[in-house]
């Protein structure tokens, strides 16, 4: 058993409010128990802390339930060691379960340090995940916006992403917008490829051959080129400031040698 926490919180929380249980009391004698109602607003999470500095709190516990412990660790960081802790790690015993018990249980267990906390990367971390997260959801959505150009294509007949690698390519590119023009023929169109793609005109004016493209369908594929257009902007944006925030401390020497990766 590990050294005893005498002056400890456990908080039990929800979408709307918080059960918190503080003990304190020495190693050697039953621990005083104290569990009061908090909601999860600013002014309420301020009287939380100032209750806990009352009690001369020196660690808190909480569960990583979703995003709501986030708005309770933004108040607490740097005032106390708050322990994060894994839902299926410190799952209280069969019974009645209640938010009551459940915050005793928790601060219960940090008192006897038998909570194992996860890892909570420093701030400047965090933002920087938060920057990249938002690249690879943005990725994301360019990437659905690709495959639904490519099905109303598909859709009318228009099969040149049989025959080119990317469909979004320089080639494949200007054949889409003369097709959105409507005002080229199919021949004109097969004669935009451009590099290793004009050895393949003759199977691109076949998979243009006889397409059914129409103005409905030309109104579709405008709305994801715009859209996709606008995902690519944001993309660089995001870019721009990940490659900043990195030049910057405490990132400078890790960006470093992320530059002698080869490739």
């Amino acid at each position: 058993m590990g050294k005893i926490i005498q002056r400890c919180a456990g908080i039990d929380v929800g979408k709307r409010f918080l059960l918190c249980c503080v003990l304190t009391g020495s190693a050697a004698e039953e621990p005083q128990s104290e569990t009061r109602r908090f909601d999860t607003t600013v002014p309420s999470l301020e009287r939380l802390r100032a209750w806990f500095n009352e009690e001369q709190v020196t660690h808190v516990v909480m569960e990583s339930t979703g995003s709501y412990w986030i708005p309770i660790f933004n108040l607490l960081e740097g005032l106390f060691t708050v322990v994060l802790a894994n839902p299926e790690e410190v799952k209280a015993r069969k019974g009645h379960k209640t938010d009551r018990k459940d915050a005793e249980h928790l601060a219960d267990l940090l008192r006897h340090n038998h909570v194992r906390s996860s890892y909570i990367p420093p701030e400047p971390v965090r933002q920087l995940r938060d920057l990249t997260r938002r690249r690879v959801q943005l990725t994301q959505d360019a990437t659905r916006e690709r495959n639904r150009v490519q099905k109303l294509l598909e859709q009318t007949n228009v099969k040149i992403a049989s025959v080119l690698t990317d469909v979004f390519g320089v080639s494949g590119l200007q054949m889409l917008l003369a097709l959105l023009e409507g005002q080229t023929t199919v021949v004109e169109i097969a004669q935009l490829a451009r590099g290793s793609a004009k050895r393949k005109i003759p199977q691109l004016t076949e998979a243009l051959e006889g397409n059914r493209m129409t103005d409905h369908t030309r109104f579709l594929i405008r709305s994801c080129l715009r859209h996709l257009a606008c995902l690519e902007e944001e993309v660089e944006e995001l870019d721009a400031e990940i490659l900043r925030r990195m030049a910057t401390s405490p990132f400078l020497k890790a960006f470093a040698l992320l530059q002698t990766v080869p490739g």
